[in-house]
């Protein structure tokens, strides 16, 4: 059986690591678990596998309440309660209220999907066990209709995780991982004139030596990552700031820290003069 090999796109550039790791991921039909601090791409990673790959995406974003259950479907009782109270709806087809999940959409697909898991972790700790039993099936029932849905084509399913909790080993164990680094600043660079192709080089010199002398920081609790680089940027240029006073203001500094104490701690090392 042949497979699709991602290479990325000419908007998110992938290491030869993690193009190895998502091509990995789909030749063993495995779900690929990805992590990595905040802004490195993790679920953008999703976006560029579907556009280089030409397949629809469906995204599932978890959160504390999350059940796997929820992925595969709904019965919409409300709506159904609803018609039955004014009458205006033929109810006894239970069909029409049951309502297809990102997983379950994935499963009855007609062609292969692209499935993004998005935060994993902050779902309860039996929630990846029973997410992946469900993948493993690749069919579920509808209890309400009596009904099995069978899988066409199993999805490429790309899973994110912020570290915020140990995920089961049975879940590691069945998955392809991967962490994504942050970028260094020569990657940088090529990211960045992704984004803005006509920046001025000293211009981004400076803002590549203020961005990680703040990351380097370590009073900063929330370190900006890349997309709010890109903005800053973005921010600078729109505003007409001259590489002067980058260096001696650093204006817009909103865009980079989203804390009070953060902004404290950079303005006031950057009052003592600690530069790089």
């Amino acid at each position: 059986m042949s497979f699709s090999q991602f290479t990325g796109t000419d908007r998110y550039l992938v290491s030869p690591e993690l193009r190895d790791a998502v091509n990995v991921s789909i030749a063993l039909e495995k779900p690929l678990l990805i992590r990595g601090e905040p802004g490195t791409g993790k679920t953008v990673l999703a976006e560029a596998v579907a556009e280089n790959l030409v397949m629809d995406l469906l995204t599932w974003n978890i959160k504390s309440t999350t059940k796997a259950q929820d992925g595969l479907y709904i019965y919409d009782t409300v709506a159904r309660l609803n018609d039955a109270r004014f009458n205006d709806r033929d109810i006894s087809d239970i069909r029409q209220y049951i309502r297809f999940g990102p997983l379950g959409q994935g499963l009855v697909a007609e062609q292969r999907v692209v499935l993004l898991i998005d935060e994993i972790d902050k779902a309860d700790m039996e929630f990846p066990n029973d997410l992946l039993h469900e993948l493993d099936r690749m069919s579920f029932a509808v209890t309400e209709t009596d009904e099995t849905h069978s899988a066409k084509f199993r999805p490429i399913v790309i899973i994110t995780s912020n570290n915020e909790k140990e995920l089961p080993d049975a879940f590691l164990r069945r998955c392809v991982f991967h962490y994504i680094q942050f970028p260094d600043k020569e990657t940088m660079v090529d990211i960045v004139k992704v984004h803005h192709p006509d920046v001025e080089e000293e211009l981004l010199h400076q803002v590549l030596l203020r961005f990680y002398w703040l990351r380097d920081l370590p009073e900063v609790r929330k370190r900006p990552s890349t997309s709010e680089l890109i903005d800053w940027i973005a921010a600078l240029r729109r505003g007409g700031v001259s590489t002067e006073a980058i260096e001696q203001e650093l204006p817009f500094l909103g865009v980079l820290l989203k804390r009070e104490n953060d902004m404290d701690a950079v303005l006031s090392a950057h009052r003592r003069g600690r530069v790089n």
